[in-house]
């Protein structure tokens, strides 16, 4: 028998989702074992078959860190269903990559939800490098928001992204990001895992959807405090992600949403999210087009 003593079953585990994000995930890890959580928590990572080596970096830096490496991209709910089968955490907290965790935080999430026990889960504050906020904590998308999302200062988006409130009170909201949403295993094993039919977005909402339909309580706490730099794999691949995002958005209306309503209204939210996705996509291939232009006219300069 072994003299060294077992290690203590965690109370949290940490599951991240990575895909080439090597420089971003080695701050993330660094962050989480800076943190100084009160309480023992493992740390799990789904590879989708990075190519920058970010694998090799959590196998020589961070050998404490379980790695689970893919042979192929299998999106974000799968990996993230792969990372919670293997988890044996009282919560289970899901944290992008290309996030920094404050001090203190992880043990603010875990204290918040032994506070609340109908809460199914709870959300940090989620902020720019910058200190503004992120909008990480929403209602949920209502019949008229796909239809008004064109017009981003309008009310019914406003009180969509919940952008009128200064988050700095924690109060129930109807979903958090899956950037960072720590989840009680109780209420998982009553809603069941992420849908993996959403490969990327949208299966957040649809998650805390379900927990609500199930009368369980979501939160938001600014005890917890995470900075998220943002897009750090999807910025690899704008165009797809854009348009990835709008196919979720719809794909959850479909699924939730048109039940009781006369088909011939049924179409205007769809119709709105694409107007909406197309108008994005023209503004990022205007963007891509600035650029090309602006470094052709610096070659063109600097060739006399």
């Amino acid at each position: 028998m072994s003299d060294q003593p077992a290690e203590p079953q965690p109370v949290l585990s940490v599951c991240i989702v990575n895909w080439n994000t090597r420089a971003d995930l080695e701050r993330c890890l660094t962050s989480l074992h800076q943190c100084g959580c009160s309480e023992p928590f493992e740390i799990i990572v789904v590879d989708n078959a990075s190519t920058d080596g970010s694998a090799e970096l959590i196998e020589q830096r961070f050998p404490q860190v379980r790695l689970i490496p893919n042979r192929e991209n299998s999106g974000f709910a799968h990996a993230n269903n792969q990372a919670i089968l293997a988890s044996y955490g009282e919560f289970v907290f899901l944290l992008n990559p290309d996030t920094v965790v404050q001090p203190c935080s992880l043990s603010a999430l875990v204290a918040f939800l032994r506070a609340h026990p109908r809460a199914a889960a709870v959300g940090p504050k989620v902020v720019n490098p910058d200190g503004s906020i992120q909008y990480s904590a929403r209602s949920f998308p209502r019949f008229r928001t796909g239809l008004m999302r064109l017009f981003p200062r309008s009310r019914a988006v406003r009180q969509y992204l919940l952008s009128d409130w200064d988050h700095n009170s924690a109060r129930q909201v109807d979903w958090l990001s899956g950037a960072a949403l720590c989840m009680r295993r109780d209420a998982l094993a009553q809603i069941g895992l992420l849908d993996e039919r959403f490969y990327i977005y949208c299966e957040d909402v649809d998650w805390c959807y379900r927990a609500k339909q199930e009368g369980w309580e979501i939160w938001f706490t600014p005890e917890a405090v995470i900075t998220h730099f943002r897009a750090g794999s999807t910025n690899q691949r704008v165009a797809a992600m854009v348009w990835a995002f709008h196919r979720s958005m719809r794909q959850f209306y479909w699924k939730h949403y048109p039940r009781g309503v006369p088909w011939p209204l049924r179409w205007l939210p769809p119709l709105g999210i694409h107007l909406r996705a197309l108008s994005v996509l023209a503004h990022v291939g205007y963007d891509a087009l600035r650029h090309l232009w602006h470094r052709f006219s610096r070659g063109r300069a600097a060739h006399g």
